[in-house]
């Protein structure tokens, strides 16, 4: 309740007022097992997270785009509008609401209006905790919550169905995975989730941690796909996929059975 008082005054500060606003919150996200399966078509068991993105949003009459970040309030009021969601460098972490508000537009989803959007997060930057999905699954959230998007009557108004629907909206992050989007949308309290990244199915798997926890460490390596071998190793998969693919049937390597990928594995030239 703290937080939602904290975010409303923040918003009526730089906005003039709170008034037709509404408080809305997405969580971070961590992988318990699976890494680099994401992207091949295999399995991962990630769980929601406590912390996460808060926001406070207001629809507006115009095309007109306002948003704010308490994280970065050193920039001001970063504006734009429903006619400019191309992603820039000047438009810094606005081009995630931005590119989420442009993908419903390519799926076929009208918007209509544009919004005054206040966001807060307390995912530590850079951690791999997801903090920049948590804000694109909240913008997909808040826009179809406030009804900022149309013809969305094919996924309904529930929010289950507009949490099935946001992992398919393309963003403009090259690096943005589906089931990471999933796994944020689809969080349940005292539960991971058995996620398979080829279909986006899954299921719910309980934990109940008592008298243990859950302990994610701080490496002091700063996490940035972009800066880092994840587009490397992304590369590496792709090009062994291809080489596969010559010799057996198969979209993506999490569909290679153990004996089949020993029967197979001299197609991968690369030793990596």
């Amino acid at each position: 309740m703290e937080m939602k008082e904290t975010i409303l005054k923040t918003f009526a500060e730089v906005f003039g007022d709170a008034e037709g606003t509404k408080a809305y919150f997405a969580p971070g996200r961590v992988n318990l097992i699976g890494e680099h399966t994401d992207y091949n078509g295999g399995h991962v068991f990630p769980c929601a997270l406590t912390i996460g993105t808060y926001g406070v949003a207001r629809k507006r009459n115009d095309n007109k785009l306002r948003f704010y970040s308490m994280n970065f309030g050193h920039l001001g009021v970063i504006e734009s509008s429903l006619e400019d969601l191309v992603p820039s460098k000047e438009a810094g972490w606005t081009n995630y609401p931005k590119g989420v508000i442009w993908a419903f537009g390519e799926k076929g989803m009208k918007v209509t209006s544009g919004m005054d959007l206040l966001l807060n997060g307390n995912i530590p930057n850079g951690s791999g905790l997801s903090s920049s999905a948590s804000v694109e699954v909240l913008t997909g959230y808040i826009s179809t919550a406030m009804k900022v998007v149309t013809d969305i009557e094919r996924i309904g108004d529930h929010a289950a169905d507009i949490a099935e629907i946001i992992p398919h909206l393309v963003t403009v992050r090259k690096e943005g995975d589906p089931a990471v989007s999933q796994a944020i949308a689809m969080g349940k309290k005292d539960n991971a989730i058995f996620l398979d990244t080829a279909t986006l199915e899954y299921e719910y798997a309980p934990i109940h941690l008592e008298n243990a926890k859950i302990v994610i460490a701080c490496s002091n390596k700063k996490r940035g796909l972009g800066d880092s071998k994840y587009n490397e190793r992304r590369s590496e998969c792709e090009t062994a996929l291809a080489e596969l693919q010559k010799v057996v049937k198969i979209d993506s390597l999490g569909e290679l059975t153990e004996e089949q990928f020993e029967q197979y594995k001299d197609a991968i030239k690369d030793p990596v």
